[in-house]
């Protein structure tokens, strides 16, 4: 199927885009009005933009039913301050209960159960119950339209970050198999990040893969081995030579069962190298495909 946008009413253009572009992390962001009044509200159109400065950057849409905008952004027009929570599983449902349009003046903290503790640079208060706070000055607003879902990137750099000691690593880094963090798809779906969906990536920092061009033909080429594991293979700065000390059982297996039909073999060594690249064990996947070439 090939949709063009533009021939979409803006409900499904909506439903499509926010289904595909996830997940996406979301912000809880608690602001003030002029005259004091706190507003809190989650923005799942919220990302890291910039190091240095420290930017994030999310959008409040204006509403597609009337054109209104959201009380989240006028506050930051006449204050420009905000801290973002980060929401993690703990309290996604008090977060969503936060969401309901409530009229103006109410405050959410008190609607959805949260409790409120002062900054330490900015007006806004902080949410207690989120494992890490930012506290940010708004250094833009940038409008990107008039219309009933148009964007509103507010520009936000970050001045102080508070973070729950329960979720740090003996090194005060943040240790991401502790923080539940949860993420918007579309329509009334979340996910969330655990120990059973978490997986590791290794990328090379000084050094430059040898890029998947340079496998072996019987590698590159091979009916078993997925483009991400052949991704795995290619990202060694150099092709790896026998190792003559390695040992496996199951290759010796496979060479025994199997050597008197080569095509098979290879099959099998493939399968059992696709195996260990599933559990992250590359060097000796590598040593095992290097047996047959």
């Amino acid at each position: 199927m090939i949709i063009d946008i533009t021939d979409l009413t803006y409900l499904q253009q909506q439903r499509y885009l926010q289904h595909a572009v996830a997940p996406r992390p979301i912000c809880f962001a608690s602001t003030v009005d002029s005259m004091g009044n706190v507003n809190l509200s989650p923005f799942s159109f919220f990302n890291l933009f910039s190091i240095n400065p420290p930017i994030v950057i999310f959008s409040p849409l204006r509403r597609m039913r009337d054109n209104n905008t959201k009380h989240t952004l006028d506050n930051v027009r006449t204050v420009p301050e905000v801290v973002i929570n980060i929401v993690d599983y703990d309290m996604v449902n008090q977060v969503s209960l936060a969401s309901c349009e409530f009229p103006k003046g109410t405050n959410e903290f008190m609607k959805a159960g949260f409790t409120s503790e002062p900054a330490t640079v900015v007006i806004p208060p902080m949410v207690k119950e989120s494992k890490i706070k930012l506290e940010c000055r708004v250094n833009e607003i940038k409008e990107l339209g008039t219309k009933g879902g148009s964007g509103n990137l507010i520009l936000c750099e970050v001045l102080k970050m508070h973070i729950d000691d329960a979720i740090l690593d003996e090194n005060l880094m943040i240790d991401q198999q502790k923080l539940k963090l949860v993420a918007r798809l579309g329509g009334d779906w979340y996910s969330r990040i655990d120990t059973g969906n978490l997986f590791m990536v290794p990328k090379p920092n000084t050094q430059i893969g040898i890029g998947m061009d340079q496998l072996p033909d019987s590698i590159r080429k091979s009916r078993i081995l997925t483009g991400n594991n052949l991704a795995q293979l290619a990202n060694v700065s150099e092709l790896p030579i026998i190792e003559p000390s390695f040992s496996d059982d199951k290759l010796k297996n496979i060479f025994q069962y199997y050597s008197i039909n080569p095509d098979e073999m290879e099959n099998e060594i493939h399968l059992h190298a696709k195996q260990l690249l599933d559990a992250n064990q590359l060097d000796a996947a590598w040593q095992v495909l290097l047996a047959t070439i």
